[in-house]
C-alpha cells in the first residue's frame, strides 16, 4: 500500500497565508459590499514597465518564427541573462562567474528547494519571525521533530529570536549549527542588517562549516549606500553562503515568475571539496527543473538592461513612498514601529500587548483594513503585526486614514 509523507503532519495547521485568506473571506461574506482594504500579502499591485513589457513580448515573437524559435534552454537559465545578473553584481564590486548563476521561476521556490542537496542529518537555524518556507521546507524534508502548540516550536530547529532587545537581528547559534537561514532586508520585521552584523554570521560559518541561504529578495529597496546588498559584499562569504533573489518585488513579477541562486565555486561543506556543492545544485535542477520560460527569460533581459534597472528604481520608489505613508501615519497615531526605510515592510508593536491573530479581526473589523499577524511568522512575531506597502498609492492612503479614523485605541 502506498504511504504518505507523514513529516506533512507535523506542519501547524493552516499556512499563514490561506489562514488570512479564509478569514478575510469570513468577513465579508458576513459583512457583504463592505471592501476590505489589504495591506497583508506582499503581492505587487502596478503593471510592468514599458521595456520590460517590450521584452516579453518580444520573447513571444521570437517562437512565432521556425528562425527563431526554442523549445527545452539551459536548465540554468539562458546564457545571456546570467551573464547580465553577473554584471548586476559587480556594481556591489561583487565577483560571479556565470556558472554560479542558476535562474529559475522564484527565490521561494529556491527558498524551499535548495535545501534538498543538504543531508537530512543537518541542524538548521532560523531568524525568528521568519518567511514560513524556510522552517516549512526542512519539516517536509524530515529534519525536525514536531510541532509544539505551547511554544509554536518546532524540535530540533534552532530558532534565532529577532526582537526589540537585539533591534531585530540575532546573535549567531551557541551551539554548532550547519544550515542558517537569514533574509536581509528581513521579511516580516523591515530590518536590514549592516555589514558588520552580517559578518558575525559569516565569520561563524566559516568557522563551523555552515552553510547560509541568504534571501534576499528585497534587496533592491535597500537606500542606505552604506548597507549590503549581496552577502558577498562581505569577505569570506562565498566560501559559505548561498544567495537567492528574484524579480517579484522590484519588477512586478510576482505572478510572472522569475528568480535566481547563486552558488559559489568556493562554496564548501564538511566532506567536499570547493565545486562539488555547485555541482549538486546542477545536478538538481537538471533532474527537477525544466528551466524558466523563455518568454520570461526575455522579459528578464530586458529588466536587467540600463532601460530596465531605471525602471525597477522608479517602482521600488513607489512602494517606498507607501511604505512612509504607512509608517508616518502609524507613528502619528502613537505606534511603535519598526521597518518601513529600506524595506517595504512596516513592523508595528500591538496596542497594549495584544494577541497578533486577535489584532488582525480587530484592525479587519474596525478598519476594513488587512494586514498579517506577526506570529504567522513565528513565536518572536507575537506581539507584532505586518503591514505591506505593495498597493496603489491611493489605495495605501485611504487605508491609513480609515486607521486613524476608526481603530478604537
Amino acid at each position: 500500500m502506498a504511504k504518505i509523507n507523514t513529516n506533512y503532519r507535523k506542519l501547524a495547521a493552516g499556512y499563514l497565508f490561506p489562514e488570512i485568506g479564509r478569514r478575510t473571506e469570513e468577513f465579508i461574506t458576513n459583512n457583504p459590499g463592505t471592501p476590505v482594504m489589504r495591506l497583508g500579502i506582499g503581492n505587487t499591485t502596478e503593471p510592468l514597465t514599458p521595456h520590460v513589457l517590450e521584452g516579453l513580448h518580444k520573447g513571444v515573437d521570437l517562437l512565432s518564427k521556425v528562425e527563431t524559435y526554442s523549445g527545452y534552454g539551459d536548465e540554468q537559465g539562458m546564457a545571456q541573462l546570467r551573464e547580465l545578473i553577473v554584471d548586476l553584481y559587480s556594481k556591489y564590486s561583487v565577483t560571479l562567474n556565470s556558472q554560479e548563476v542558476f535562474v529559475s521561476d522564484g527565490a521561494k521556490p529556491d527558498a524551499g528547494n535548495i535545501q534538498s542537496i543538504f543531508g537530512i542529518d543537518n541542524v538548521v537555524a532560523v531568524q525568528d519571525p521568519a518567511y514560513p518556507v524556510y522552517v516549512d521546507s526542512n519539516v517536509i524534508a524530515g529534519r525536525t521533530g514536531e510541532h509544539q502548540k505551547e511554544s509554536d516550536l518546532y524540535d530540533g530547529i534552532v530558532y534565532m529570536p529577532c526582537n526589540e532587545d537585539n533591534h531585530f537581528f540575532p546573535a549567531v547559534p551557541e551551539q554548532k549549527v550547519d544550515l542558517i537561514y537569514i533574509c536581509n532586508p528581513n521579511n516580516p520585521t523591515g530590518y536590514t542588517a549592516s555589514k558588520e552584523e552580517i559578518k558575525t554570521f559569516v565569520d561563524y560559518a566559516r568557522e563551523n562549516k555552515a552553510v547560509i541561504i541568504y534571501d534576499a529578495a528585497y534587496a533592491s529597496f535597500i537606500a542606505d549606500l552604506e548597507l549590503p546588498k549581496s552577502i558577498y559584499e562581505i569577505d569570506g562569504a562565498d566560501e559559505c553562503a548561498i544567495e537567492i533573489n528574484s524579480l517579484s518585488k522590484n519588477v512586478g513579477f510576482t505572478g510572472v515568475r522569475l528568480g535566481w541562486a547563486i552558488v559559489p565555486q568556493k562554496l564548501v561543506v564538511e566532506g567536499t571539496d570547493a565545486g562539488e556543492v555547485n555541482k549538486l545544485w546542477n545536478r538538481r535542477q537538471c533532474t527537477f527543473f525544466n528551466g524558466a520560460s523563455n518568454i520570461v527569460q526575455q522579459g528578464g533581459m530586458h529588466a536587467f538592461s540600463a532601460k530596465g534597472l531605471e525602471e525597477s528604481v522608479e517602482m521600488v520608489a513607489y512602494y517606498m513612498n507607501n511604505a512612509k505613508i504607512i509608517r508616518e501615519g502609524l507613528i502619528d497615531l502613537g505606534f511603535t514601529v519598526y521597518g518601513g526605510v529600506n524595506a517595504p515592510y512596516v513592523w508595528l508593536k500591538t496596542p497594549n500587548n495584544m494577541d497578533s491573530w486577535k489584532f488582525f479581526d480587530k484592525l479587519l473589523i474596525e478598519t476594513r483594513v488587512l494586514g498579517t499577524p506577526g506570529s504567522g511568522f513565528g513565536p518572536s512575531g507575537q506581539g507584532f503585526f505586518r503591514l505591506s506597502a505593495f498597493g496603489h498609492k491611493e489605495d495605501v492612503e485611504r487605508a491609513v486614514e480609515s486607521i486613524k479614523n476608526n481603530l478604537k485605541l
